[in-house]
């Protein structure tokens, strides 16, 4: 397959496709905050917290879940703090290293999270209920690709 010459509005395409995906984004951020804080008094960034937990079984490192996350380690104690005062993270030294720490999900906090994921689930299908699935597939991995370029320094 040739690819056509790229013209001047290929770029305007991209700039224009970007920010729709921005827009997209936001819109759909903001909804999720709402929801989030109003059904279960939390917020996103905890939510966001508590789904990297989830798929670490046996904890993560601080810096690894600020690492995940893409924010920093500073932001991400404020909210670990929060969730080990409300028993929903649990947070050990590391082999006896009292200045590398190991959070998971207590059972209340997998308990927890396994509602709000599921509520989370029900309201991003709800919200992207006009795109059809083949579409969502097909756009979801040409970002899987985008993001694997980006993620490798390239």
């Amino acid at each position: 397959m040739v690819s056509a010459p790229l013209t001047a509005g290929d770029g305007k395409e991209r700039v224009r496709l970007w920010l729709r995906l921005l827009r997209a984004t936001r819109l759909i951020e903001a909804e999720l905050r709402e929801r989030l804080k109003a059904e279960f008094d939390t917020t996103l960034p905890r939510f966001d917290v508590m789904a990297a937990l989830d798929r670490a079984p046996d904890g993560m490192m601080m810096s690894e879940l600020s690492r995940f996350l893409l924010v920093s380690n500073g932001n991400v104690t404020g909210i670990v703090d929060r969730l080990v005062s409300d028993g929903l993270v649990a947070r050990t030294a590391r082999d006896g290293d009292r200045r590398a720490f190991i959070v998971r999900l207590t059972e209340a906090g997998t308990s927890q999270f396994k509602a709000m994921a599921a509520a989370h689930g029900r309201w991003i299908d709800a919200m992207l209920a006009d795109v059809d699935p083949q579409e969502a597939a097909h756009l979801a991995g040409t970002l899987r690709t985008f993001q694997s370029k980006w993620e490798g320094g390239h």
